[in-house]
């Protein structure tokens, strides 16, 4: 697939065309041509990848993401999340680089496969703001305490490793009646026996789930084992490679997963840690830039010529936190202090004094005095733990809270309906 149909799922045409609205959510529409585009998009990705059902069915699946998405972004803006152009910009130019295109090209290619640039920019949009939707909502509703990690690790319920799981949702509403929920476990069950009898899991997953990864066959991609959602731990740790598993009953009804593939992960996490000292030297309302540079320089002369750059740091450093310590900023990982000090620490060797650099802070030299390799396999474990429950939770409530939203709004599908659905 080309740049324009990869990145522009919901782009529309920059030709114009008679429309009809196929959907009212809340008080916004999506158009004929919004889900034409999209669908087109989805089938020209799964040309080579996935034998697709008739087009209806594919429709269905895309016009129900594309009302989610309309419900999040309308919640999203009532809550006062806003995504300006300087953010729009940035995601644009995010996609140009990931292509190894320009802005131009991306514009062009865009164009050339009949999509809208203003409308693929919105398209962005409202990708940014649903993913800030999803994190307010994380932050404000997730939190993981020490105990239950504790708990997690005691109980071995975090497997090393990863797995690749596909996933197939019949869903069952709030409130359902018992024999509605008795119908869902048959259809269910009747998915399970068609995929054994021959049918593509992906097929069954574009054609029947209610999943929000069903347009790309139920695919959810390589996982760590202490991602898989906690409703599925157990039973994705005893699966075999290929099985489909019984349907198993969740809040948000009835999930039906394939274990596709898995490997091992038993290796140390080993990390590079460096030794160093630095001077900063910050501009002020007293001291240009380019005064600060000068004397970042002169100092730099002074203890190339020889001169204790810890005594220098103590005298000169405005580094409030290290001066006294001589400038020492004790062992670091090349993440700890950002992209400018880890380029200039990994360049040095031991002993050596870099060139002077700028940081948002101000001018910096830096001295190098040891690198090591420590085993931080515990301290690794744990806070992949801690990421774990947190994605865990946040996957779970986030999943009912679509759902509330979604009964919440004011839908009307003006699609026709699936033949046989």
């Amino acid at each position: 697939a080309s740049v324009a149909t990869t990145a522009a799922a919901q782009a529309m045409p920059a030709v114009e065309r008679l429309d009809r609205i196929v959907a009212v959510v809340d008080e916004d529409v999506l158009l004929q041509s919004e889900l034409d585009r999209a669908v087109d998009n989805i089938l020209a990705q799964s040309q080579s990848a996935v034998n697709l059902p008739p087009r209806d069915i594919v429709e269905k699946q895309v016009l129900d993401r594309l009302i989610l998405t309309r419900v999040q972004v309308a919640r999203a803006e009532g809550t006062g999340i806003q995504v300006n152009d300087a953010d729009v910009d940035q995601a644009v130019a995010r996609i140009a680089e990931q292509n190894k295109i320009s802005l131009e090209q991306l514009r062009q290619s865009l164009e050339h496969d009949g999509f809208s640039f203003e409308e693929f920019r919105k398209t962005m949009r409202d990708e940014i703001t649903v993913q800030r939707f999803r994190q307010r909502f994380v932050q404000s509703r997730v939190q993981v305490t020490e105990t239950e990690i504790d708990i997690a690790l005691a109980s071995d319920s975090l497997k090393t490793g990863e797995v690749r799981l596909s996933h197939i949702l019949i869903g069952v509403r709030d409130g359902a009646t018992a024999a509605q929920i008795e119908t869902a476990r048959a259809r269910a069950d009747s998915v399970v026996k068609e995929i054994n009898d021959g049918l593509s899991f992906a097929q069954a997953a574009i054609k029947y789930s209610e999943g929000q990864q069903a347009l790309e066959g139920g695919d959810l991609g390589w996982r760590k084992y202490e991602e898989v959602p906690s409703a599925f731990a157990d039973l994705v740790a005893g699966m075999k490679k290929g099985e489909v598993a019984q349907p198993l009953r969740g809040p948000s009804g009835f999930h039906i997963l394939k274990l596709v593939d898995q490997r091992s992960d038993d290796s140390a996490k080993m990390v590079t840690e460096f030794q160093a000292r630095h001077i900063l030297i910050q501009p002020s309302e007293l001291m240009t830039d380019a005064a600060a540079e000068e004397r970042i320089k002169k100092l730099r002369e002074l203890a190339v010529a020889g001169a204790d750059f810890a005594e220098l740091a103590k005298k000169n450093s405005q580094d409030t936190n290290t001066a006294n310590l001589g400038g020492d900023l004790g062992w670091f990982t090349l993440t700890d202090y950002g992209p400018t000090v880890a380029q200039a620490v990994q360049a040095l060797k031991d002993g050596e004094i870099s060139a002077p650099f700028r940081t948002e802070l101000g001018w910096h030299i830096m001295k190098r005095e040891g690198i090591r390799e420590v085993d931080r396999t515990k301290e690794y474990i744990r806070n992949q733990a801690r990421e774990t429950i947190v994605r865990r939770k946040a996957e779970e409530e986030y999943d009912n809270y679509l759902r509330q939203i979604r009964a919440e709004a004011y839908v009307e599908n003006r699609l026709a309906p699936v033949a046989g659905s």
